[in-house]
């Protein structure tokens, strides 16, 4: 077993380089099976979910190429099964992508159903009903999604009864193909949405309308592989800002872009902290005590969801008694039991979390219960005198790009240390 060991109290200082985006990259790899080509995906971050994408394109015939340190080529020309191992899909939510491009290539399609980090059920409800109105017969059995379509995808309107970044996606992918103008009404708006159909587009397809609630993709006849790069990933830039202000230091955050950060600069500049923007590039620090504030988390642009555990700790930080409404995940709060641990004071009712702050972080053996909860247990084992210890880092690794090399460049005190089986069989005695 690895853990992270952090021993925490230094103001973090100096530059970190963002990753490819985590959500964007899984959306751009399932989708080159659409494009039946060579596509080179650049700025890929080396994370664990892009692995298993990977893998699982690998299992059903496609041909990878490392070309580059963040680079891979994928050869989707001679894929013969559509039937995706259970095992991988099951450690990740983004494999039900490969439904949605499969069913644009072949008319059929069989995956295992998604797996990745615990935040109680995750519908799939409305990916369902956009195969369906495709012309799809739609199946659950046996842990799998199977589809089938008897004479192809065609074109449809589909509005969705929530926002929906997962099955928004799916339906892009599965008409790019089809006949005619399919319609998608309460589309969600998240940059990685408009990233999947940035490449498809340079592929050959026809699609308008991303970054809005209505997107329209008119169906062609074929796609072409291309060489696309993919986006920085907002999230990693939010948490190392999260990093500057709780630390109170200054971090020099480069290749991002700052229009995909304006919720998270408004609610850390609320907060006390100082964000200077460049053109791909932020500059955040922090001389002043936290002060409180509310968070209410939304689909984009509003404040996402996957920052709601790393504000949290600069609640505990700050002065006064802060709020979080969690609006997406219904088990967002798990992270609450590892921060307590650490002296935090969270009580949550519901969808809601209140933080009286102004406490100082102890050191304690913690859990990275899911990803972002891990990234905050980081965060609060930076900020606290004495040393940290956090297990299940396998959860952080799903979508921080070497995490622990970037912020020891920045002065942080921490590393990663492997825990013999024999040790772990031996404490559980």
């Amino acid at each position: 077993m690895e853990k992270i060991v952090i021993d925490g109290g230094v103001k973090l200082s100096g530059k970190v380089e963002i990753s490819g985006m985590k959500n964007a990259a899984v959306a751009v790899i399932f989708a080159t099976v659409a494009v039946n080509d060579v596509c080179v995906i650049e700025n890929l971050p080396q994370i664990s979910d892009v692995k298993l994408s990977l893998e699982m394109l690998r299992s059903i015939g496609a041909r990878i190429k490392i070309v580059g340190k963040n680079a891979v080529e994928i050869d989707t020309r001679d894929l013969k099964n559509v039937a995706a191992p259970i095992a991988i899909a099951r450690k990740m939510r983004a494999s039900y992508y490969l439904a949605g491009a499969s069913l644009a290539r072949f008319g059929r399609t069989k995956v295992g159903l998604p797996g990745g980090c615990d935040f109680g059920s995750r519908p799939i409800d409305q990916h369902i009903k956009a195969f369906e109105a495709l012309g799809a017969e739609v199946s659950i059995d046996g842990g799998y999604l199977e589809a089938e379509t008897e004479r192809g995808i065609h074109s449809a309107n589909i509005f969705f009864d929530c926002v929906t970044v997962g099955a928004t996606i799916n339906t892009i992918l599965a008409s790019v193909l089809a006949d005619g103008m399919t319609v998608i009404d309460n589309a969600a708006r998240e940059p990685h949405v408009v990233d999947l159909a940035n490449f498809l587009n340079y592929c050959g397809a026809n699609i308008t309308g991303a970054g809005t609630d209505v997107i329209k993709i008119k169906g062609v006849s074929r796609l072409h592989g291309c060489t696309y790069a993919i986006i920085p990933d907002m999230i990693e830039a939010g948490t190392f800002m999260a990093a500057a202000a709780a630390t109170g230091g200054r971090l020099y955050i480069n290749n991002i872009i700052p229009k995909h950060l304006e919720a998270i600069t408004a609610k850390i500049c609320e907060m006390g902290a100082e964000v200077e923007e460049l053109d791909e590039a932020i500059i955040v620090s922090r001389k002043e005590p936290l002060c409180r504030a509310n968070v209410k988390t939304l689909p984009y642009p509003g404040f996402p969801t996957d920052m709601n555990p790393q504000i949290a700790v600069l609640m505990c930080m700050a002065n006064g008694v802060s709020q979080i409404t969690e609006t997406i995940w219904d088990g967002r709060f798990r992270y609450v039991d590892e921060l307590r641990r650490m002296g935090a004071k969270i009580k949550v009712d519901g969808k809601q979390a209140t933080i009286e702050g102004g406490e100082n972080f102890s050191p304690a053996n913690v859990r990275a219960v899911d990803l972002r909860a891990g990234a905050a247990m980081i965060l609060a084992g930076l900020v606290c005198n004495g040393r940290t210890e956090i297990e299940d880092i396998h959860y952080i690794e799903r979508g921080y790009d070497n995490i622990v090399s970037k912020l020891r460049l920045v002065g942080a005190r921490i590393r990663k240390i492997n825990i013999p089986d024999d040790i772990i069989e031996s404490k559980s005695v």
